[in-house]
């Protein structure tokens, strides 16, 4: 079978190691690996296994996990989630807690005396309840999608650096479109069911670099569900702090992608309440990330319903990176028409547009 996919991302990429892994004749288009504008490029990506009650998301992030160990980009320095109130049902951090731990997983629980002992960057009763999650950590981005387009070119994989204007271009048995905001410009019907929205993303460099260490600052959750701030450990000299909250609409095929003035000074804001030692640190990069959203904040993986060689994959809404060690064959096995028990969560879903949304998906995120 010779499959044709448009878009390099994570989800590309590892469909063509998946596709290629099957014995197809696999086709890889994309402008650049790893494309500047793409959602999965920039120094470093979440890497968890924390989803709050959702044991579909869990189980496959737990299955990811295991395979990222294996992979020379991911560093493994737990992940942390705080609350600034004590964790209640149906709240991010304790229905990550509870279902972590009926898996067997064994958490640390943290209030607010553990937290300003065990990590001093936190301004003390910054935040009172959460837990430590020895497991899980960070990928480094960019670097992850180059050395899987190297191990997709070594399998025999060709890749191709053009940017597909039509799928009518393309001679394949079977296209799969992985474009991610894109999508909608090669895809036009499913314009009401997709959005680019943009997430604000900064590196600070701290003038006190110890404190920001993995061994004392994991990746972090600031009470997420509530404020949407997430962060990573120091590396290459820098702090990566980003949002995952309502964002900014924008074109697709926007080049120019700036971070506000409300959205710095709301970072701002933040550190200075919460790590004080980054008040005045300098913003040595920024950047809009920009997510493809579904407005459930699940994948969209299917055949197209009209075109049966169309195969659509895409939908990361912010959170797919984490799962790259597996995403590849979910999406090769659904596009072959085999069994996958999340094809259903992942299926062809055109009600659902923007105007049924109710709210941003805070609990998903990995930018």
């Amino acid at each position: 079978m010779k499959v044709a996919i448009v878009g390099g991302g994570i989800f590309g990429v590892t469909a063509a190691l998946a596709f290629r892994d099957r014995g197809c004749d696999v086709t890889l288009l994309d402008p650049g690996l790893p494309h500047p504008l793409a959602e999965s490029t920039d120094l470093s990506k979440v890497v968890r296994i924390d989803y709050g009650a959702d044991e579909d998301y869990t189980a496959l992030g737990e299955a990811a996990l295991a395979r990222w160990r294996t992979w020379p980009t991911f560093h493994e320095t737990g992940v942390t989630f705080l609350a600034r109130a004590p964790m209640q049902p149906g709240g991010f951090e304790h229905d990550s807690y509870t279902t972590l731990v009926r898996r067997g997983h064994p958490l640390v629980r943290l209030d607010a005396a553990a937290i300003a002992a065990r990590f001093p960057a936190y301004r003390p009763g910054a935040f009172v309840d959460g837990y430590f999650n020895p497991v899980g950590g960070w990928a480094a981005a960019s670097a992850t999608v180059s050395y899987l387009a190297a191990q997709a070119v070594q399998r025999g994989v060709m890749i191709e650096a053009r940017r597909v204007a039509a799928l009518d271009e393309l001679a394949a048995d079977l296209v799969v479109v992985c474009s991610g905001a894109w999508v909608p410009l090669l895809v036009p019907e499913l314009a009401a069911c997709l959005r680019a929205v943009g997430q604000p993303v900064f590196h600070l460099r701290p003038d006190e670099p110890a404190l920001f260490e993995a061994r004392h600052f994991p990746v972090f959750g600031a009470d997420i569900a509530r404020t949407g701030y997430y962060g990573f450990p120091l590396a290459d000299g820098v702090v990566k702090i980003a949002n995952h909250g309502t964002g900014t609409p924008i074109a697709p095929d926007a080049t120019r992608r700036d971070v506000s003035a409300a959205q710095e000074a709301a970072l701002r804001a933040m550190v200075a309440d919460t790590f004080p030692a980054l008040a005045t640190a300098p913003i040595v990069h920024r950047r809009l990330c920009v997510y493809c959203d579904t407005t459930d904040g699940d994948f969209w993986i299917d055949r197209h319903p009209a075109r049966a060689n169309v195969v659509v994959a895409t939908g990361g809404s912010g959170h797919a990176f984490k799962f790259a060690p597996v995403l590849g064959d979910v999406i090769a096995t659904i596009a072959l028409g085999e069994a996958q028990p999340l094809a259903p969560k992942f299926r062809w879903r055109p009600e659902a547009t923007p105007s049924r949304e109710a709210a941003r998906h805070l609990d998903k995120t990995d930018v």
